[in-house]
């Protein structure tokens, strides 16, 4: 009886999780239920899902709405008739086709019209639904004739009154509008709640005929669909890449051979056994064609010149090592293929495959050309209401004023008013907490199917530009639809940009893909063993630099360890702690058992990588290779990890107890396993990381300035720009601030100068920085601040920008006077004369009286126009002299120490523990070096952090591993210099200081568990 059942998933609109809505029909006894979204699939697959628990025969539909308009309910008859709809509504959220309000011809889909949309002519297959409360109207002629066309229309959208109000709060934030100014159109009738099917049937019991054809419809539809069964190796990707299997296998092993022979040469054995037996998986599972299509996408990204790395536990393969997908080699790191691919494993392989961000929508743009639009979609996220956006929106629609909602969005519960609206806020708000507010577009994940991805699912077409199916990366993966993941990161692009610097400047052409360049670079092992390695991908942040000279990494092999140890996962469990103490006292553990020892020894008997954690299950915990499948899926991070990893903790402890060992060794066994989930790093992907980690540190030791340059273009990584340039300027950099005459909208390299790019400047207009460069290329330089004027459309504002940041300096006239002489030129000149002169008039000289400037001011305006001085350090800018007692470079000697030092403050980590939070804060002293601190939470009671500046810190020096971090005990922002400036408005002296910033980064996570919590053992096990 229930034709047109709501979920949450239609968004700002349903009030029942999938979940709750077949738990309340199974209560009520019902046995058929149909799932109609408004215009969305996203739900139907878990529907399908839940129901067959519960014993309930699934429906699939579609509510088909346009704006606020119900137009039709479509009813699939059978799965295809899924795909009829997803058509129509594919074309209208992608390609603009407006919905008519008459459905069209399907041929497995029941249509059921409103009362108020009935069209002249019914086809067979299309209904009248009609509501309780309307039967009354059924007296009426116009209506007497169609009875025999019409079923019960029962919405289902809520089940309480309290969720009928959160409806209306939903319906309000979807209208931008107050609650008491919804109309009756935006909102469901107060009816449409679940109820028996027997008072129903009593309700319509005068019109058997609308009872038996609402049965009818019920009894005709099916939802059979092949979900992927546990253990095959089918799926719904395009299946072939040529015609056929075996001709996609022959050109794999024709690509396999030839990468051999380039990467091997002709005479390694190991290698061409290892690409056979690897051939043989690949051909038995059917994965060739995913193997090609990856390979097909990385042959365009080299034939348009974009550089990638291939990682994750694609980089296992040698085959795709031989095809060009990875560079690293697998054999050289005894990479464990079957972590990568085994006959156990059912779903295709994962190639993460990363690309620079300013080349990955070309990568995008070729796959959708190549694979065909209708069969390539990116895979949908669920975008959940969020803490803040909960309060805000749902204060909003009470009608709270903007102070209100700011307090209510970013202060904690316990700082909101106690009004009684805002104990609605915040009881309506509770409710919608993990309600979906909105898809998105999955991050990475691609889906290329052999079918029209239409079949499965509806497409969106978000903002950016590519259509994303209606469902998440699990639903695509229980279906059958396995992702090819497409990253960007600004890494890639630092390296990119480097590379291309280097030869535009120095005529050098560096071939970073050749890994032998930069693996063993005795220079580049120095850098790295010191953790000087500030704008190189994922060891710049510093916790990864910290961790580098506790291990006096000096070599690639330990950096593949350290990607992978810095990891949560191996942090948490107390792993990251011992793994630095058995490096440097590699004589003083003994092994936990044999098996770790034969099996771990390059890792001292940790486990550091998922593989380490597969072979202590098989080896130590005696698992089988399915049961292994289910760990490494556990350790993917994917959403329900915990539970898979559930799956197999039985096993484990069972045949543990068979094998022998002691209760107490197997639970320490699993802690260690369990600690994994979701939180590591395959080796693969560390030796990945590894990589470009290290060619970054090869162009930054070998050609800093252009490296530098590159990193702040490519908008840095862990830290803000000003840390970049102070690098930049450690490395030998003059730098200049952006001048008309030189600089563009990216920063540039002249010799050992750098000038800073106009996309710094953060109130100038990107078009406006094109066009001064684009019209200096076209007519030469600028001679003059009018001869500017009358060649860029420029307002006042923009002028005063940058003449302040010294844009026109090469004039040699003071910012002051040539502000008045801007003024005076704009108000004369008349912009259509704008490069019309055919004779050029003389420049106008203008006697101005000498402006005088102080000291620092340029520092100032650098401060308040880019956020921080350029031509004057922090410390410049202090009230006292004073640069404190100790510096970084003679930190070593100072252990167990008290110290005072004078530092700026570039960063701190939020870190949580069992007693508070804790910060770990980064500096810089007055000779530009780099140091660390801690702040327990007791301390950061009575001394807290005060934003950015400069602080004198007072502390006690604690060396741990070569690596010297300083416990604060007190601290105190140092108080600047008045703004110059303002020396006669003492009200606005201080306001620029505010500007100053830091960098501040937040953790979430649990505390992790002190040493003595955890007890790790050093000793073998009796």
């Amino acid at each position: 009886m229930f034709l047109n059942c709501h979920s949450y998933h239609s968004l700002r609109y349903g009030t029942l999780s999938v979940t709750e809505l077949i738990r309340q029909a199974a209560e009520l006894g019902i046995k058929e239920l149909v799932l109609t979204d408004i215009n969305t699939v996203t739900a139907i697959y878990d529907f399908k899902k839940e129901c067959d628990k519960c014993g309930i025969k699934p429906i699939a539909g579609i509510e088909v709405r346009k704006e606020n308009k119900l137009l039709y309910i479509a009813i699939a008859k059978e799965f295809s008739g899924i795909g009829e709809v997803n058509k129509i509504l594919t074309a209208y959220n992608c390609d603009g086709i407006e919905l008519s309000e008459r459905a069209p011809n399907y041929n497995q889909v029941f249509v059921i019209y409103p009362l108020n949309n009935i069209p002249e002519q019914l086809k067979e297959n299309e209904f009248i639904g009609i509501r309780e409360e309307e039967l009354n109207l059924l007296i009426r002629s116009e209506f007497k004739d169609k009875i025999h066309k019409m079923v019960v229309l029962q919405p289902i959208t809520f089940s309480t009154k309290k969720e009928y109000n959160l409806h209306r709060i939903l319906r309000a934030i979807e209208q931008n509008t107050l609650i008491s100014k919804l109309s009756e159109e935006d909102i469901c009738s107060k009816s449409e709640y679940l109820r028996s099917e027997l008072s129903l049937i009593k309700s319509f019991g005068h019109y058997p005929e609308i009872i038996d054809n609402t049965k009818k419809i019920l009894a005709e539809c099916n939802f059979e669909f092949a979900y992927k069964e546990r253990g095959s190796t089918e799926n719904k990707n395009k299946k072939n890449y040529l015609g056929s299997q075996e001709e996609d296998i022959e050109l794999l092993t024709e690509l396999a051979y030839k990468g051999l022979e380039k990467r091997y040469g002709l005479h390694n054995e190991v290698a061409r056994k290892r690409v056979a037996k690897e051939l043989k998986v690949i051909g038995e599972l059917k994965f060739s064609a995913y193997f090609l299509i990856t390979w097909d996408i990385v042959q365009y990204s080299n034939k348009m010149g974009f550089m990638h790395v291939g990682r994750g536990s694609g980089a296992n393969s040698i085959v795709s090592y031989c095809l060009g997908i990875t560079d690293i080699c697998p054999i050289e790191l005894d990479l464990y293929f079957e972590r990568f691919l085994n006959l156990n494993r059912t779903s295709p392989p994962d190639f993460d495959l990363d690309w620079s961000w300013q080349n990955r929508d070309s990568i995008i743009q070729y796959i959708f050309d190549t694979y065909g639009k209708d069969r390539v979609a990116f895979c949908g996220t669920n975008v959940e209401f969020k803490y803040r956006s909960i309060f805000r929106e749902v204060g909003k629609a009470f009608g709270l004023p903007k102070e209100e909602l700011d307090i209510l969005a970013t202060k904690s519960v316990e700082n909101h008013h106690s009004d009684k609206i805002v104990k609605q806020v915040y009881e309506y708000g509770k409710l919608l907490e993990k309600f979906p507010n909105q898809r998105s577009m999955h991050a990475c994940g691609i889906l290329i199917s052999e079918e029209p991805i239409t079949t499965y699912t509806a497409l969106e077409m978000p903002p950016k530009g590519f259509p994303i199916a209606q469902f998440d990366m699990n639903i695509a993966e229980d279906i059958g639809l396995e992702k090819f993941d497409i990253l960007s990161q600004r890494g890639l692009g630092t390296i990119n940009d480097t590379v291309e610097l280097i030869k535009k400047n120095r005529g050098i052409e560096v071939d970073i893909r050749n890994t032998s360049i930069s693996k063993d670079e005795v220079l580049c092992n120095e850098y790295l063993a010191v953790g000087k390695t500030i704008g190189c991908f994922y060891i710049e942040s510093p916790a990864m630099r910290g961790l580098l000279r506790r291990l006096k990494c000096d070599n690639y092999r330990i950096l593949v360890a350290a990607s992978s140890i810095i990891r949560p996962g191996v942090a948490q469990s107390g792993m990251m702690r011992e793994y630095i103490f058995r490096h440097n006292h590699p004589n003083q553990f003994e092994y936990f058992h044999p098996v770790f020892e034969k099996n771990l020894k390059e890792t001292y008997g940790i486990m550091v990588y998922q593989e380490d954690v597969i072979k202590i299950a098989q080896y130590f915990g005696g698992l089988t290779h399915a049961d292994g499948d289910i760990l490494r899926r556990a350790m993917s991070g994917k959403e329900r990890s915990i539970q898979k990893l559930n799956e197999v903790k039985a096993n484990f402890f069972e045949s543990c107890k068979t094998q022998g060992h002691s209760d107490q060794m197997t639970t320490e066994a699993f802690r260690q396993i369990e600690s994994f989930a979701g939180y590591s790093f395959c080796k693969a992907h560390s030796a990945s990381y590894a990589v470009e980690s290290y060619q970054s540190l090869y162009l930054k030791v070998y050609y800093p300035l252009e490296f530098m340059v590159s990193v702040i273009n490519n908008q840095g990584g862990f830290y803000r720009t000003e840390v970049y340039i102070h690098e930049a300027r450690m490395s030998g950099a003059i730098i200049q601030n952006p001048c008309v005459n030189t600089s563009e909208l990216q920063t540039i390299l002249k010799g050992k100068e750098i000038y800073l790019g106009f996309m710094l400047l953060q109130s100038l207009e990107t078009k406006i920085a094109q066009i001064i460069s684009e019209e200096r290329e076209k007519k030469g330089n600028y001679r003059s601040l009018e001869d500017f004027i009358r060649r860029i459309p420029i307002g006042i504002e923009t002028m005063q920008i940058l003449i302040f940041i010294g844009a026109f300096r090469f004039t040699g006239k003071p910012k002051n006077e040539l502000l008045v002489e801007a003024r005076l030129l704009l108000v004369n000149f008349r912009p259509e004369h704008r490069g019309l002169m055919l004779i050029e008039e003389p420049m106008q000289e203008y006697q101005l009286p000498q402006l005088k400037r102080e000291n620092f001011e340029d520092a100032f305006d650098e401060i308040e126009i880019i956020g921080f001085p350029v031509s004057s350090t922090p410390f410049d800018l202090l009230e006292t002299k004073y640069r404190g007692s100790v510096f970084v470079k003679d930190l070593l000697k100072f252990h167990k120490r008290p110290v005072k030092m004078l530092a700026y403050l570039i960063s701190r980590k939020h870190v949580p523990t069992k007693k508070g939070a804790m910060f770990f804060g980064t500096w810089i002293d007055v000779n530009g070096e780099y140091f660390d601190t801690a702040h327990f939470p007791d301390n950061l009671k009575q001394y807290d952090f005060q934003g950015g500046g400069c602080y004198l810190l007072l502390g006690t020096v604690e060396v741990d591993y070569h690596f010297p971090t300083i416990t604060i005990h007190k601290m105190a922002k140092m108080p600047m210099i008045p703004d110059p400036r303002y020396a006669y408005d003492k009200e606005k002296q201080y306001d620029i200081h505010k500007q100053i910033r830091e960098d501040v980064s937040m953790t979430s996570r649990k505390p992790y568990p002190q040493a003595q919590e955890i007890n790790l053992p050093r000793q073998k096990f009796k």
